[in-house]
């Protein structure tokens, strides 16, 4: 399938972008590709280069892209199929000390590269992409009573694996990726994968306040899954904003995520305790305030604050989470973005 570079790739680069990611390479990015996570004894991991790849595709910086991806295929795609292994820590030896693999990060490296190829009309980009995304919808898929899943990797989350299995995450259905991998593979129903995991959140509402937790288990009816913190926390609040930028459409699924938004006008951005219902740790950094900006724009088409626009690159999570929510909101509300 050849690279097909698309209207919309071709489109200026917005000034808050380009200068949003400017701040955003020069923190968190090494000269050779290397993605840090600053708040994490500066590990690297296939989640993150996979967002900053597609944070280079919209802001059409091929050089920064190819560094990223060099570095990523040479160092985390060691093993032996076509999944990256999760982590890269520069404190030990080997730097991989753990080759399991995390399907949200091998989904996110699919969809920048399907992305870049086409944006950059190369087609070695997308070959890359469609084994990688295959690859995922042959290990990482599983049967349940909601049809069929994402795990969260290839292996330790099946219903085989564990009592309560299968367990799954519901920030790993990056659903804006979903189209793009369909449009370059075979064998996965991709849509399908989406509308089970839309279906899956209209049903994991736990505690007072009905919201999904971060592990969820699907063994009988959903549940908060065992020896995991019963939270709705740091994974899970990427959820609305991946079920926003992917399906807009979705304004009754999203409006299950009114409390966060509720919540955090009396208080910081928090994690919720699923049992209470009552605020936990304040999450931190003005990532987690742009999410909820963005989730306000998504539920009440309220305007996107100014100040949002200038990133604040403090640690990797909460900065790479605005700037997710800043594409977001250029590709699927852009009507937040302008002023009233």
């Amino acid at each position: 399938m050849l690279a097909t570079r698309t209207a919309a790739a071709t489109g200026p680069v917005e000034p808050w972008l380009k200068e949003a990611w400017a701040t955003y390479a020069s923190r968190f990015i090494t000269p050779e590709g290397r993605v840090v996570d600053n708040a994490n004894k500066d590990i690297s991991h296939s989640e993150g280069q996979g967002y900053a790849m597609l944070i280079a595709v919209r802001a059409n910086d091929e050089e920064t892209f190819t560094r990223i991806w060099d570095w990523t295929k040479s160092n985390l795609f060691v093993r032996n199929d076509q999944l990256a292994a999760w982590v890269w820590d520069p404190n030990t030896d080997p730097h991989v000390r753990d080759t399991d693999d995390a399907s949200d990060g091998n989904l996110l490296i699919a969809w920048a590269l399907t992305e870049g190829g086409r944006q950059w009309e190369k087609n070695e980009y997308v070959d890359d992409a469609r084994k990688i995304a295959t690859t995922v919808g042959q290990s990482s898929l599983a049967q349940s009573k909601f049809g069929q899943v994402l795990l969260p990797g290839s292996k330790d989350y099946g219903s085989g694996d564990r009592p309560d299995g299968p367990v799954i995450n519901l920030s790993y259905w990056v659903f804006p990726a979903f189209p793009r991998l369909a449009s370059i593979t075979q064998g996965t129903n991709w849509a399908q994968l989406a509308a089970n995991g839309i279906s899956i959140i209209r049903r994991a509402r736990f505690g007072p306040e009905r919201l999904p937790s971060d592990w969820i288990s699907l063994a009988r009816q959903a549940r908060p899954a065992d020896n995991f913190p019963n939270v709705f926390g740091y994974d899970v609040i990427r959820v609305p904003l991946y079920l926003a930028w992917g399906h807009p459409q979705e304004r009754k699924t999203l409006a299950i995520f009114e409390p966060v938004l509720r919540l955090a006008r009396t208080g910081p951005p928090s994690a919720i305790d699923i049992p209470s219902g009552k605020p936990k740790k304040p999450f931190g950094g003005q990532g987690y305030d742009a999410v909820i900006a963005f989730l306000d724009c998504a539920l009440n088409g309220t305007s996107f604050p100014k100040k949002y626009l200038t990133i604040t690159a403090d640690l990797y999570y909460p900065t790479t989470l605005h700037l997710l929510s800043l594409l977001a909101l250029r590709e699927s509300y852009p009507a937040c973005l302008k002023e009233r």
